[in-house]
């Protein structure tokens, strides 16, 4: 990959660092921009965190610069810790009742499978899992296949946008529309969206969006994101009542206790906290502008194409889906069955490749992730490692 970005990051030179997916990782000018909100935080903490000086204006700053880069209104858009995090407010918000129906699929997050096992004991809703025909290789198969799910109880749609397991880009929009004009609540985990994939949040018109800032879009970890209807705000409680929230929260003509809408004071004054990693968010926003991210995606995009096809061509196995509906940056890569924690650790130790391998159904996976530090003869270096091993 020409115009290599690897010295603009803090990763450890000695590690072939695949795995930007889980994690992310923060370039140097936008972790000293982490920094240097870290140390004001310190100099004066009073005023920093008092939601009518310092943080408040800032806190609207970074929500404006993520708005105006997922096509929403900043208004209907709020800082959280993580993606999962957000999510659970959505989850454990929604007023579902016994023998509700919760739709979704056999490719979502570990966590979030937990959540929402978590609100069906609680509620007495019930799960109901379609299983996407692989591969995927139509948008009408896939939505089909999605509604065929639906039910006279179905009250929630809940989606990855990108998969965590198998790297799949889904088709969401038909779906969204459709069951959104059926009245159900759809509920998107973006997690791995933002900065992967262009995203008009208003166009899609999902009711409650969450993604990571600290994955593809570089900021450091702890800035996340929950974007929420205007329509469907009513409907959301913090999971923690602090300073934010009034007793007439969704009274209507309320307004925020710090000025902000009741439903971005309610979930980000929340007592003491360090924000600095959500308000390193446009510093994250201008590295990426800065450094022309859309060739960069390309150049990752063509690296995870000639790798995902030189693995399957290795192993005999197919991918999961056509390269239209794979996320631009991730593959996950199907190999014959072994115990994927030794290879993981084997990958590390003799090869010094930081990878995830992990199973998935009854699919050993290598999943790799390739970002604006890497190059093609470290994807190289893992086809070699993968061979040699599977061989």
């Amino acid at each position: 990959m020409t115009d290599n970005l690897a010295a603009q990051f803090l990763l450890d030179p000695a590690v072939t660092f695949l795995n930007h997916g889980s994690y992310g990782a923060c370039p140097k000018p936008v972790f000293a921009a982490y920094h240097d909100w870290q140390l004001q935080l310190e100099r004066q903490p009073v005023a920093f965190l008092d939601p009518m000086r310092g943080y408040g204006r800032w806190m609207r700053a970074a929500r404006e610069a993520l708005a105006a880069e997922l096509g929403a209104d900043p208004a209907d858009l709020v800082g959280q810790m993580n993606a999962t995090a957000a999510l659970n407010i959505v989850a454990q918000s929604l007023p579902l009742r016994e023998g509700d129906e919760i739709l979704t699929t056999d490719h979502e997050y570990a966590a979030l499978d937990k959540t929402w096992a978590y609100v069906a004991r609680r509620t007495g809703a019930r799960i109901v899992r379609v299983k996407v025909p692989l591969p995927l290789t139509s948008e009408a198969a896939f939505t089909e296949t999605l509604l065929s799910g639906l039910g006279p109880r179905t009250r929630v749609l809940f989606l990855s946008h990108v998969t965590s397991a198998t790297a799949l880009l889904f088709p969401i929009a038909r779906a969204v529309a459709e069951v959104r004009a059926r009245g159900i609540w759809t509920v998107i985990d973006g997690a791995h969206a933002p900065g992967q994939i262009p995203l008009s949040l208003d166009a899609l018109g999902a009711d409650f969006y969450a993604g990571n800032c600290h994955k593809w879009m570089m900021a450091p970890k702890g800035a996340a994101f929950l974007h929420v209807r205007r329509d469907m705000q009513r409907l959301v409680n913090p999971l923690i009542i602090s300073h934010g929230w009034s007793e007439d929260l969704h009274a209507p003509g309320t307004a925020g206790a710090f000025g902000n809408t009741p439903f971005i004071d309610s979930l980000e004054m929340q007592g003491t906290r360090d924000p600095a990693a959500f308000l390193t968010v446009p510093a994250a926003l201008d590295f990426a502008h800065a450094h022309g991210w859309d060739e960069v995606r390309a150049r990752c995009r063509d690296l995870i194409d000639r790798t995902e096809a030189r693995v399957a061509a290795l192993t005999g196995l197919a991918p999961f889906s056509t390269p239209q509906f794979r996320a631009p940056q991730m593959a996950s890569m199907r190999i014959p069955r072994r115990d994927p924690r030794a290879l993981q650790v084997m990958l590390l130790e003799r090869h010094g490749i930081e990878i995830p391998c992990f199973d998935w159904e009854d699919n050993t996976i290598v999943r790799v992730s390739a970002q604006g530090y890497n190059t093609a003869a470290q994807m190289d270096l893992l086809v070699e490692a993968l061979s040699a091993i599977l061989t």
